[in-house]
């Protein structure tokens, strides 16, 4: 992060509060590399929060420097203008990705909005919030095209597909996941917007133990598959991803619909792509979704990939 690099980000936030979202956004996205220098920074606006995560240790000298900067935002008169009233700086390069509060008081939890819908999210407390905002396309296309669908939703976390896909329409969803205090904050989202947790249920299971679990409750007309990189223990994307993809056929209808998801910036979406032409040969690649506009990546193949697949 040199001078320049920084003064770059104050011009950005500077104009991003000038025009802040109605809803929860990235503000900042630089690990698509667009920006020389910041590509260990993003920003996000949660509604009155703004909140700077930082994924690799700078130096000493840098982030008393961004410290500086950070709070030189907070007394801009764009931060009254749009309503800002907490700033959060995370180190998640960290064990425990602690969270220093540079202005206004602690936040542990808030509730946030996207497309209408309300999640609760963790601050200070977690790696993560409790809801990947790269994957906002992915929730609209789900809540677009669940109407009357049996839906599964693997490695469901806090069951943001879910919520998207009950406010679509959808006639039941599965979500299995092996943290157990995720899928209940989604009974806390499912709750928040309303819904009938009659036409939800929740698996906390690890899913290589639970096939028969989840293959009761089946056939379903749509699976999605969006699992974490690694995650010690129980998931390797580059081995673990194929042992999923081998099931589909097991677990979906002869018209059944697949929602296939990576965000490891090594893998391209051929990854996927070649891997369910091996192990499901009866689905066909029908077309990967877009990222939203916020999170620009000099390497599409770098960025998210959600990609679609049908069968029969």
């Amino acid at each position: 992060m040199t001078p320049d690099a920084l003064a770059l980000l104050h011009t950005h936030l500077l104009a991003a509060l000038r025009d802040v979202p109605a809803e929860t956004r990235r503000l900042f996205h630089g690990r698509g590399r667009c920006w020389p220098g910041l590509e260990q920074l993003t920003v996000d606006w949660l509604q009155g929060v703004v909140l700077v995560s930082l994924f690799k240790e700078p130096e000493a000298v840098q982030l008393d420097a961004l410290q500086h900067l950070l709070r030189d935002l907070c007394t801009s008169n764009e931060w009254q203008q749009a309503g800002a009233h907490t700033l959060a700086l995370q180190h998640r390069y960290l064990p425990q990705s602690t969270t220093e509060w540079l202005w206004g008081q602690m936040v542990e939890e808030l509730t946030i909005t996207e497309g209408g819908l309300r999640y609760r999210i963790d601050l200070g407390k977690k790696q993560n919030s409790g809801l990947f905002l790269d994957m906002r396309y992915g929730r609209n296309w789900v809540r677009e095209h669940a109407r009357n669908l049996r839906v599964l939703n693997l490695f469901a976390y806090t069951c943001g597909f879910s919520v998207a896909a009950i406010e679509g329409g959808a006639e039941h969803v599965v979500n299995l996941d092996m943290a157990r205090g995720a899928l209940s904050r989604g009974r806390d989202n499912h709750r928040l917007n309303g819904h009938d947790l009659g036409k939800v249920s929740f698996l906390g299971h690890d899913l290589f133990k639970s096939w028969a679990k989840v293959t009761g409750s089946g056939p379903y007309d749509l699976a999605i598959i969006d699992p974490p990189s690694f995650q010690k223990g129980s998931f390797l994307l580059t081995k673990d991803y194929q042992r999923v993809l081998r099931r589909l056929p097991d677990l979906l209808t002869p018209q059944g619909t697949v929602l296939a998801c990576m965000n490891d910036p090594a893998l391209g979406e051929d990854f996927l792509i070649e891997g369910v032409t091996r192990e499901a040969p009866a689905l066909r690649f029908e077309q990967r979704l877009e990222n939203p506009p916020e999170f620009p990546d000099i390497d599409p193949q770098s960025g998210l990939k959600a990609l679609v697949f049908r069968q029969g």
